[in-house]
């Protein structure tokens, strides 16, 4: 083809007879507009790149430090789930029983402590009766406290063995019957009633009442530093522990703002020039990725009133003060937000500035019409090649979920029965559905139901083997392909994963937490050998239906009796 192409090209100037100078001219003049054309528009994607990549190393900087919070989040929730299982089945050992049963030879001095295996888990602080008497805030009700007196020493076990010290300053259990348990050894020793005072009274504990947090959610709180050199700021994260609609008391972590300047600056870790500002809802500064407190820009009182107007509308955005350029994220496991500041001098000694510099010499180069057009053909192809990799893969796959599409599954599904039927082996099929979802976008939004699919699609995938398949078919609906498996394990397989989806919760704003169930169909080509996979779907799909009709969040394997 392409001799064909020269051919003709040749018979064209045959034709006309242009003359080489002529078309050495027209070629010039043609390179000339060209050149400058694209240099003028290279600059304008430069411009518009420049402002994405200030936005993408905030975005980045954002999800990092996001992840390493959510992690102490997950952590918090991981204990009041341990104190939810301790006081739903508190352990049957002699030792302990006796330990709690000395509260009752304690509770009316003025502050007392039980220990029990010091090597293993934390001891317990307390105060008297009339401590707790004098407030309506606390409550110490003898037909809970000593199921939870023994849920608190297996939650101090968990906290000795779980407490990293170099991120967690501290983690405690408050408690609404007067005592408390903290990792931090000074809290162990003298002025037990004072501490427990102070905690019932910040605002991280009354900030957890049924009347402030009613919807029991996980809240970030900034406690002032207190008197003396050695006491910095501290931020604090907490989550009620209510148990059969019994409010026993509060869990929170504790964190140094030294602690969070050491996770700024990992999560920043060289990712572009500027410096990166962690605040709180009320916009106090906690922490800087600066090294020099000389360095850390400051904004007066119009910067700052215009920063709070424009973040209003969104929870990201941009604005330009003076030479300086201000990026701003929301975190979704904090309650505050992560500024980036960005001056015209760092931009023109960058990168921005050395592009710039190679533009001008691409211009000054123009008449290089070899240089041009390879680097028109080399965006070309790699655009190209990029967005073939883009299609071909979502061809096959969810965006959302990232496992296989309805057309993948299918496809793969088809050849594993054919394999099966082949060499005689078992072949079942799996169809699961998430209960209520509709109720998840219309209370939380659309957002919201984005990460439940998500998070559900991640369990799913995890709790499958490797020989097995599994894609999204529907908007809340799931498929799952298993080669080789019986109907029997097929049901054991789906009733591990309705439990997990089950006892997860998921965090699906900054501060809301819900659960979610899922329903399920097991069909297998053993009940009547029939290995075709459209008619295994829809009788799973039929048993899924059944399993909604009975109430949800159960496993159905099997046709009713008539």
């Amino acid at each position: 083809m392409q001799h064909d192409n020269v051919v003709r090209k040749e018979s064209f100037l045959a034709r006309h007879r242009i003359q080489p100078g002529r078309i050495v001219n027209i070629c010039f003049i043609s390179v000339l507009i060209f050149s400058t054309l694209l240099t003028w528009r290279e600059v304008v994607v430069l411009e518009d790149a420049y402002s994405a990549s200030q936005r993408n190393h905030l975005e980045n900087v954002v999800n990092s430090l996001d992840r390493q919070l959510e992690f102490s989040v997950e952590k918090l929730l991981f204990f009041r789930n341990g104190m939810y299982d301790a006081l739903q089945a508190p352990l049957a050992s002699t030792v302990l029983r006796d330990t709690v049963s000395r509260f009752n030879s304690l509770r009316n001095q003025p502050f007392w402590q039980l220990t029990f295996d010091e090597r293993r888990t934390l001891p317990v602080n307390g105060v008297s009766d009339a401590f707790v008497e004098q407030t309506t805030a606390l409550d110490r009700d003898d037909k809970q406290i000593v199921n939870e007196l023994s849920a608190a020493f297996e939650v101090g076990y968990l906290l000795r063995i779980s407490s990293p010290e170099r991120l967690v300053k501290k983690v405690t259990y408050v408690s609404r019957a007067g005592f408390y348990v903290s990792t931090d050894p000074a809290d162990w020793r003298d002025d037990i009633t004072t501490r427990y005072y102070q905690r019932v009274t910040s605002p991280w504990y009354t900030g957890q009442s049924e009347r402030e947090n009613p919807s029991r959610s996980v809240r970030w709180f900034t406690q002032p530093a207190l008197a003396g050199a050695e006491n910095e700021q501290i931020v604090t994260v907490s989550v009620p522990v209510d148990f059969k609609r019994y409010w026993y008391g509060v869990l929170a972590i504790d964190f140094s703002v030294s602690t969070l300047k050491h996770l700024l600056q990992d999560a920043v870790n060289g990712r572009g020039e500027g410096e990166y500002q962690l605040y709180d809802k009320r916009f106090n500064l906690l922490a800087t990725s600066a090294s020099d407190a000389s360095k850390v820009h400051r904004f007066d009182e119009r910067e700052i009133a215009q920063i709070a107007h424009a973040r209003e509308d969104d929870t990201q955005g941009g604005l330009r003060l003076g030479s300086r350029y201000v990026n701003w994220q929301h975190l979704d496991h904090f309650d505050g937000m992560l500024l980036r500041i960005h001056t015209l001098s760092e931009g023109a000694h960058g990168d921005f500035g050395s592009i710039s510099i190679a533009l001008a010499l691409l211009w000054l180069l123009f008449t290089s019409m070899l240089v041009g057009s390879w680097l028109v053909i080399h965006r070309t192809v790699g655009n190209m090649s990029t967005l073939q990799h883009s299609l071909q893969w979502q061809a096959w796959h969810d965006p959302l979920t990232r496992m296989n599409n309805r057309g993948a599954l299918f496809e793969r599904a088809l050849a594993l029965a054919a394999t099966c039927q082949q060499l005689k082996q078992p072949y079942s099929v799996m169809q699961l559905d998430l209960d209520h979802f509709k109720n998840v976008n219309d209370q939380f939004g659309h957002q919201a139901g984005d990460k439940v699919l998500v998070h559900a699609g991640g369990l799913i995938t995890s709790t499958i083997r490797d020989g097995d398949v599994a894609g999204r078919v529907g908007g809340e609906e799931f498929c799952i392909v298993l080669p080789d498996t019986s109907l029997e394990e097929a049901a054991q397989i789906a009733e591990r994963i309705r439990a997990r989806i089950n006892r997860r919760e998921i965090l699906v704003k900054k501060s809301r937490t819900t659960r979610i169930s899922v329903s399920i169909g097991v069909s297998s080509a053993q009940e009547s050998g029939n290995y075709d996979f459209e008619q295994l779907q829809s009788i799973a799909d039929a048993r899924l239906y059944q399993a909604k009709q009975r109430g949800r969040n159960q496993v159905v394997s099997q046709d009713p009796i008539k």
